[in-house]
């Protein structure tokens, strides 16, 4: 059995930095409602025409190759997390393929939302550890700014999330000791209308029935929902349960801990699980005050910041975990 470990990190995010004073302008708020309940002080929007799903993601993946060694035609699988993928199918997996130069591979999309790019890692590490395959693209992207409702109904959500992306290379390892040591994924999909979007889909809201109604300005089946709340409260015992769950898998203390990256959902759920770890600032990577929750792009941008400003190195345990719509949660375990 092979092992797999992490040879290269990128991430790009826009140029266009949309702030919570711009977003009062236009929405009902104040940037200290935005931080207190958030945490979040700004956030990337792409101008478009400039920036997609896809070329986001590319801009990462090239960044996160060069880093890592292996050359394209040495890619022997994309994995690509969104949940804002540029058309409504094909997936952006194929897209990168094509934009990267890469070999007739498989690409795979993950849709897991928040929880994606752990998803997409989990996938990724059995790929590579029962010998398939040897190197391994895993992406996480998003453009959540154009599908947001930027009014005052729909501050609740729109003030949280951004645009970027974050990108990882996995490659098989002989040396057990480091890289990926396990991966912990669960769902509860009991809640699934707790954080939703509700069209266009097949599920009793038909495009066809969206393009034939009069009142398409007061649909709000397109727009994201979240019950915050009840979001929160779930997140906070579902992250705790799943890093616990890591640690005793690989028989590790939380003391053992050098670096979590927390899925930058909110920087108040963040807080919680540092708290309830007693986990100091060094041992806790956020970074959602920049950048808003890009969903399955928040670990991948997270991680490589983390790593470039050398708050990762080597022989340090890494723990990576998410909890997003669905419910979907999960953990990833790893020796820099």
């Amino acid at each position: 059995m092979y092992n797999s470990k992490i040879t290269g990190l990128g991430y790009y995010v826009p140029d266009h930095v949309v702030t919570n004073e711009d977003l009062s302008k236009i929405i009902e708020t104040t940037d200290e409602w935005i931080q207190e309940r958030t945490g979040i002080q700004e956030r990337r929007h792409i101008i478009r025409g400039e920036d997609t799903t896809t070329s986001m993601g590319v801009k990462a993946a090239k960044i996160a190759l060069e880093r890592s060694g292996v050359a394209n035609t040495d890619i022997d699988f994309v994995v690509f997390a969104t949940l804002s993928p540029d058309y409504y199918f094909p997936g952006p997996g194929v897209a990168v393929q094509k934009e990267l130069g890469l070999r007739t591979v498989g690409a795979l999309d993950v849709r897991n939302q928040c929880s994606g790019f752990v998803y997409a890692v989990s996938v990724a590490d059995q790929y590579i550890k029962t010998g398939m395959y040897k190197n391994i693209l895993v992406i996480g992207s998003e453009v959540q700014s154009i599908g947001l409702d930027m009014t005052t109904r729909g501050r609740g959500v729109s003030v949280i999330f951004g645009d970027g992306a974050g990108a990882a290379v996995l490659s098989r390892s002989e040396d057990n000791s480091t890289g990926i040591l396990s991966t912990h994924l669960h769902s509860e999909g009991q809640h699934a209308e707790e954080l939703i979007v509700k069209a266009p889909g097949m599920g009793g809201r038909w495009v066809t029935d969206i393009l034939n109604e009069e009142d398409k300005e007061n649909d709000e089946s397109y727009l994201p929902y979240m019950n915050g709340q009840f979001v929160f409260k779930n997140a906070v015992v579902r992250f705790a349960e799943v890093i616990q769950e890591g640690l005793e898998a690989n028989n590790l203390q939380v003391s053992d801990i050098d670096m979590l990256i927390p899925h930058q959902a909110n920087l108040r759920i963040s807080q919680f699980i540092q708290h309830k770890f007693k986990l100091n600032d060094d041992q806790v990577f956020n970074n959602i005050q920049k950048y808003g929750n890009t969903t399955a792009a928040s670990i991948p941008i997270a991680l490589t910041e983390a790593w470039e400003q050398g708050k990762i190195k080597s022989g340090d345990t890494v723990v990576l975990a998410a909890f997003g719509s669905g419910f979907t949660w999960g953990s990833v375990v790893m020796k820099w």
